[in-house]
């Protein structure tokens, strides 16, 4: 993963002076509602989710954006020096979070919505993915989890709106259950032999689990994308592709699919991807089915089901 450069690092602690002096005055003006600053797509589709519409919930990165890639801006560091409250995947996804809420002076509340979560293993030779594999929005049942988080993250900062917040976790909940229910039900129309997955990068780890599919491989073996993938482990995962009878290779919406079609032509494979590609690091464009969790996830299960013959 990048890390933020010294020269933008000063230029943000310079931002940064502004601090969070004015947040609490904000907030409790007549009838205002709280200021959040979400990090990912998927976490600030769940804080607008659980908030609703009167809470102002401003998104760092944005759709179809490498989270793995990403390196924090001025707006960024201005955005959460005037929030009430921070809300971030955790598992390690944002390594540049700790450094942009010091530079912003920011003295408010961080909601770590990873907590309580059973975490998969991590990548032990990468500092920032050793605690864990960070993708956990992929299986339902730990964005419930996360949302349950969120809810008491967003009581605690705004005590006067906690029936809203707490009718809107239930309500979301059960399209969460839903959606569960959902997938389970489609991959159930696949032969457990066919539920064969190859993808960008390891991203569905959480997915593969809970919906019983094997993981054959990905084109960046790495849950970072960032890591590359060498002569050797290219001609071992086309070996493998082969082997197994995998039908297809999955690109995702926020990688480049060059080398994906560049396996799945040696293999003898079809590319998955355009339209159909995956979410398995962002959310669609806003405004769109797929800009929302729910929709993103629905639209992942649709494809691989439909592209393994369900």
């Amino acid at each position: 993963m990048k890390k933020t450069p010294l020269a933008a690092a000063a230029l943000l602690a310079l931002l940064g002076g502004c601090g969070s002096a004015g947040n609490d005055a904000a907030a409790s003006s007549a009838g205002a509602w709280i200021t959040v600053v979400a990090t990912t797509p998927e976490v600030a589709d769940f804080v607008r989710n659980i908030a609703g519409d009167d809470v102002t919930v401003t998104q760092i990165i944005k759709p179809n954006v490498d989270p793995h890639e990403y390196e924090p801006t001025p707006a960024d560091i201005q955005a959460i020096s005037q929030a009430k409250l921070v809300v971030k995947n955790g598992v390690g996804l944002e390594s540049w979070l700790d450094q942009t809420i010091q530079s912003a002076g920011f003295g408010g509340a961080v909601v770590d919505s990873s907590q309580g979560v059973q975490r998969r293993k991590g990548d032990p030779d990468d500092a920032e993915m050793k605690n864990g594999d960070p993708h956990i929005w992929h299986d339902p049942r730990n964005a419930k989890i996360m949302v349950s988080n969120i809810e008491k993250g967003l009581a605690a900062a705004d005590p006067q709106h906690t029936q809203v917040y707490a009718a809107n976790l239930t309500s979301y909940t059960a399209q969460l259950d839903k959606l569960d229910a959902d997938n389970e039900a489609a991959y159930a129309k696949v032969p457990a032999d066919q539920r064969k997955l190859v993808t960008n990068h390891d991203a569905f780890g959480y997915y593969v689990d809970r919906y019983r599919l094997t993981f054959v491989g990905s084109v960046i073996p790495s849950m970072d994308t960032s890591a590359e993938l060498s002569a050797q482990q290219l001609t071992d995962l086309v070996a493998k592709i082969r082997a197994t009878g995998t039908k297809a290779i999955f690109t995702e919406s926020s990688l480049p699919p060059k080398t994906a079609e560049a396996i799945a032509k040696q293999a003898g494979v079809k590319v998955v991807g355009g339209e159909d590609a995956l979410y398995g690091d962002s959310l669609g464009a806003a405004g769109t089915e797929q800009g929302t969790y729910l929709g993103a996830e629905r639209h992942n299960t649709q494809v691989i089901v439909a592209a393994l013959g369900g």
